[in-house]
């Protein structure tokens, strides 16, 4: 037990400590997230929270695993550092999607290559179980960069994406812990008592964001974990798992099925996949008036429940299974979208023409700033 705790505790105390000082260094230099007509928050507010989350989690990891027994650690590590430093560049600069997906590759390789983290069977889904090598490695790279982006992509509201990676990574912690592989279970562990702290200061109304240094992470970690899930539960001789990718895909559906979805949509309408909008489920709930705390309470309690049904179901099957998840959430969003109120009309950005020097940059101009743009 003690194994279990000492991350989730250094993982908490460093992030909970870790925050207010992000919040003050944030302050003082003007690093904020500045509301515009697609964003939902009205105030400028520090982004920088991957900061402490990376801290707490990484310190968690360094200290409580022994990497003897997971050498391959040292590559999710690295894999970490990549993406970490890749959202906190664009949580200052703005960065192209392009260079963020070359990124992110970078960060599937040395998890695939070097960690050994690969989806090698589909375990009778649609009939399929052992995948060529070149089929294997496809699947793998797809899967981690749709993950990683799921939750970047989810990360609207104030603690819907804290809570959703707490959910799924104490879920896949408990796993870990109960078939004993204990260096799985403290990656886990690490990551959700990093969260844990950090949605103390992030629910509504929030004093800080996590940005995209912390959802890529976020994202990244349950990637990692998702698949080694799939990998090792059919067949555990402690606690087998049967339709295993079906449950492994329930415990981030939600993130998961809204990118697709989106993604599609706005493939449909021509546009890129990684360009803005407001047609995530959490932009069609706040349409209904909810608040963020009512929507993220709505949401992980749905993925739990998704959770739940592909459990109980199991031996239905993967195919089968899958597509039951599958239909319930799409049936769920019809739903939401019949008789949804007409989103009010957006008005043009605050900022106007006289802020076009600082689009390359989150920088917030202060008082005097804005008295000289005017005055140019």
């Amino acid at each position: 037990m003690f194994d279990i705790f000492l991350p989730v505790a250094l993982s908490f105390i460093i992030t909970f400590v870790t925050v207010p000082v992000v919040i003050t260094i944030a302050d003082q230099k003007k690093l904020y997230d500045a509301p515009n007509s697609r964003k939902v928050h009205t105030a400028a507010i520090a982004s920088l929270g991957g900061l402490a989350i990376f801290a707490g989690f990484t310190l968690a990891v360094l200290v409580s695993a022994t990497f003897a027994k997971a050498h391959e650690f040292q590559y999710f590590i690295a894999a970490s550092i990549v993406i970490f430093f890749l959202g906190l560049k664009d949580d200052i600069l703005i960065l192209a999607p392009s260079k963020k997906f070359i990124g992110q590759l970078l960060a599937a390789f040395l998890i695939i290559y070097k960690g050994g983290i690969q989806i090698k069977s589909m375990y009778g889904f649609l009939g399929i179980h052992e995948l060529p090598e070149a089929v294997s490695l496809l699947l793998t790279y797809f899967t981690i960069v749709l993950i990683i982006n799921s939750f970047n992509l989810i990360d609207g509201i104030d603690g819907l994406a804290g809570s959703l990676g707490l959910m799924a990574t104490t879920v896949l912690g408990l796993y870990f812990w109960k078939v004993g592989i204990m260096p799985y279970a403290i990656l886990s562990f690490s990551m959700a008592g990093s969260l844990g702290a950090f949605l103390i200061f992030n629910f509504q109304p929030a004093k800080i964001f996590m940005g995209d240094s912390g959802s890529l992470l976020i994202g990244l970690i349950c990637a990692i974990l998702v698949i080694k899930f799939i990998n090792i539960s059919v067949g555990n001789v402690r606690f087998p798992v049967i339709a295993a990718p079906a449950i492994g895909f329930s415990i981030v559906l939600i993130p998961l099925l809204d990118t697709l979805r989106v993604f599609s949509i706005r493939i449909m309408n021509r546009r890129s996949p990684f360009s803005a909008d407001k047609n995530h489920v959490h932009h069609i709930l706040l349409n209904k008036k909810l608040s963020h705390q009512q929507i993220t309470f709505l949401l992980v309690s749905i993925n739990l429940l998704f959770i739940a049904i592909a459990y109980a179901g199991k031996a239905m099957g993967c195919t089968w299974l899958i597509g039951l998840l599958f239909t319930l959430f799409f049936a769920g969003i019809g739903v939401l979208y019949y008789k949804q109120p007409k989103p009010e009309e957006e008005a043009p950005e605050a900022t106007g023409k006289r802020y076009a020097k600082l689009i390359t940059s989150k920088w917030v101009p202060t008082p005097e700033d804005t008295t000289v743009l005017e005055e140019n």
